[in-house]
């Protein structure tokens, strides 16, 4: 079955004016938080953290529902769902792999610092772990998996750790083409300013994005790129600057519904072609309904104060209390 991911980008690149827009959910927090990844559930009045197996079953949930384009997982929940359970096999989502858990992103506990400190390049999994399962596999062993990742950077304005953390993704991208694996590009913006903060830290993101790939083959680009979404000028200069650069939102904290909604309508207006949202979709009442209203504002079905009301209905119809009062829900409490 050829996936929904391949059509889109396809007619995107094809058409830059085209209206297609790519939706992931982003279920790679295992990556990072550890026990709290897979977010809480309550019963009888009890609150507790859901299970990894819960976890995964979010994620079957939603890819069954067949709205998103791509599921990102840990590579651990890709051999379960994607290598044991054939859940990828005829489906027209692509399952993809976090590739990279740079310091950065290490958020064990309350109370840790790594993610604090100036971001250091690490990757757990291999690309053959992320198509095969294994360490050492064969070309059509490589076919089990994925054959998607999501490689973060994090520049902190400092030349000899974002030199390091350049010269890592160099590596990845050449193992990544000399094995067909694809990529898409996530760049955070920095999280410790070693020498002195940026003065416009969405222009710094994307002059780096946009050097950087300068030297980069096609052939070994990113499909697509997941940034920080910066305002309407940030975004209009970024997606508008090279037509065979498709320019994506990552989500961000939780906030209201309207904040979810909103950031992916407001983006997609500016140039946006696609939104990889973890915790706004994991931290939703109920995760496959608000991603049905995520589906209809990427196609542009509807607007983001009725997406948020008509949710509400949904869920108050199906017996579930909402973390907030509908009026509560419609304000920004994000700041973009």
């Amino acid at each position: 079955m050829m996936k929904t991911l391949d059509k889109r980008l396809s007619r995107i690149l094809k058409d830059p004016t085209s209206k297609d827009f790519i939706l992931a959910d982003a279920k790679d927090a295992d990556m990072a938080f550890g026990l709290a990844a897979p977010g809480s559930t309550s019963a009888n009045g009890h609150e507790r953290l859901r299970s990894v197996v819960e976890y995964r079953q979010l994620m079957r949930e939603i890819v069954e529902q067949a709205l998103i384009d791509i599921c990102l997982m840990s590579a651990s929940s890709n051999e379960v769902l994607a290598i044991d359970k054939r859940l990828f096999e005829n489906s027209p989502v692509t399952p993809a792999v976090r590739m990279n858990d740079s310091t950065d992103i290490w958020v064990p506990g309350n109370k840790t610092r790594y993610n604090q400190q100036a971001s250091l390049p690490f990757s757990t999994v291999t690309i053959d772990e992320a198509m095969s399962g294994k360490l050492d596999s064969t070309p059509h062993e490589r076919k089990r998996g994925a054959d998607l990742g999501l490689y973060s950077l994090t520049f902190n304005n400092n030349a000899a750790l974002d030199r390091a953390t350049l010269q890592a993704y160099r590596d990845f991208r050449h193992e990544a083409e000399r094995k067909g694996f694809r990529h898409f590009l996530e760049v955070f913006p920095p999280n410790a300013y070693v020498r002195e903060e940026p003065e416009d830290v969405g222009r710094f993101l994307s002059d780096h994005i946009v050097r950087l790939l300068a030297g980069v083959s096609r052939k070994s680009r990113p499909v697509f790129l997941k940034v920080a979404y910066f305002g309407p000028a940030a975004m209009e200069a970024l997606a508008s600057y090279d037509p065979s650069l498709v320019v994506g939102i990552m989500g961000g904290s939780a906030g209201t519904t309207f904040d979810a909604f909103h950031l992916l309508w407001e983006a997609k207006k500016y140039g946006a072609r696609a939104a990889l949202f973890g915790r706004k979709i994991n931290q939703a009442e109920h995760q496959p309904t608000f991603v049905r209203y995520l589906r209809a504002l990427a196609d542009g079905e509807i607007e983001p104060a009725e997406a948020v009301r008509s949710y509400h209905a949904d869920i108050e119809r199906a017996g579930l209390r909402p973390h907030r009062p509908l009026e509560q829900d419609l304000e920004r409490a994000v700041p973009t």
